[in-house]
């Protein structure tokens, strides 16, 4: 009886040694400054379009001058996005001028250090506004564009403050006993709860779209390489905080994550990617799920009320790739 042919191995992950995108178009939010920026420039590094979605386009431009820089012939753009204008999400997606789209990273977010509460010209809570439902809002007006490009993916970004937070779905906007630390670290613990149940809602309509979940561990600038004029570090201060490499890591590094669920073949939707060494700092690999992550009716009331306070609901058919393409002529 002849034998089965021998299965193809995949490659161990080098974050040094990025795999070709030719062809492919990301959106990185908030790929103007800080772990988002190296995301968008080790992304540009690949050859594929890199759309940096940024309320500011100055500091969007500086960016992309600064990949330029470094990545000679990369095709980096600006899109302009302000994830707490959920109205404006639409328009933003418009304006990005593609009719497909290869991965989404929801890597933008806010966190604020002190009292008094914030809200939107919405209503809704600052922090929980941008870093979750303005996520939310922009996966609706993105679904056509993901689901007219087989294989594509959305990458949400979420934090090792979430590790220790529970949510409390009677108080998802923290109205009673505002903590601005606490109410950082539920906005990021829902932003990892919507990219679960995301997967679980893909799955079950048998689209070929990936959320893919992400924490880049512990970042500081301290331990980041200088990307002026945005991001300066001096060779005292660099030395001064070798030590802690031991620990933490800089934001080139702890872009890793990000990078590999965008461009890994091997990667599957439901996972999360972490640092290796305690989920802080290290080359990324695949994490087991904190057990607060796999509360299924949580993370259901939490996408029911997404939809109630945005007035969208990010939903993947064949047939919404297809009105959009029909609709689209550039």
């Amino acid at each position: 009886m002849p034998s089965a042919p021998p299965v193809p191995q995949t490659p161990p992950w080098d974050v040094h040694r990025l795999p070709r995108a030719e062809g492919r178009a990301f959106l990185v939010t908030g790929g103007n400054a800080g772990i988002g920026y190296f995301v968008a420039e080790q992304l540009a590094g690949t050859g594929a379009t890199v759309v940096l979605g940024s309320r500011d386009g100055a500091k969007a431009g500086a960016a992309i001058a600064s990949i330029v820089s470094r990545v000679p012939g990369a095709d980096v753009r600006h899109v302009p996005l302000d994830l707490a204008d959920h109205a404006s999400l639409g328009a933003s997606v418009d304006a990005l001028g593609l009719d497909r789209l290869d991965a989404v990273v929801h890597n933008a977010g806010v966190a604020l250090d002190h009292p008094p509460r914030r809200e939107t010209r919405d209503g809704h809570e600052l922090m929980f506004a941008t870093n979750h439902l303005g996520h939310f809002a922009l996966t609706h007006h993105l679904a056509p564009l993901l689901a007219a490009t087989p294989g594509s993916r959305i990458v949400t970004t979420g934090s090792f403050a979430a590790k220790s937070e529970r949510l409390d779905p009677d108080d998802l906007q923290s109205t009673h006993d505002y903590r601005p630390k606490r109410a950082y670290a539920r906005s990021k613990l829902a932003q990892m709860l919507f990219a679960l149940e995301l997967d679980r809602r893909l799955r079950a309509v048998g689209s070929t779209t990936l959320s893919v979940l992400v924490h880049p561990g512990g970042a500081l600038d301290s331990l980041t390489p200088s990307r002026p004029p945005f991001h300066v570090r001096t060779t005292g201060t660099r030395l001064s905080r070798l030590p802690l490499r031991l620990v933490v890591q800089g934001k080139d590094s702890a872009a890793w994550p990000a990078v590999r669920a965008v461009l890994d073949p091997g990667v599957r939707g439901g996972r999360m990617l972490a640092p290796r060494a305690f989920g802080l700092r290290g080359a990324p690999r695949t994490e087991p799920l904190w057990n607060h992550l796999t509360d299924t009716p949580t993370a259901a009331r939490l996408w029911a009320a997404s939809c109630d306070l945005t007035s969208t609901d990010p939903t993947f058919s064949s047939g919404t790739g297809a009105r959009r393409r029909r609709g689209t002529a550039r």
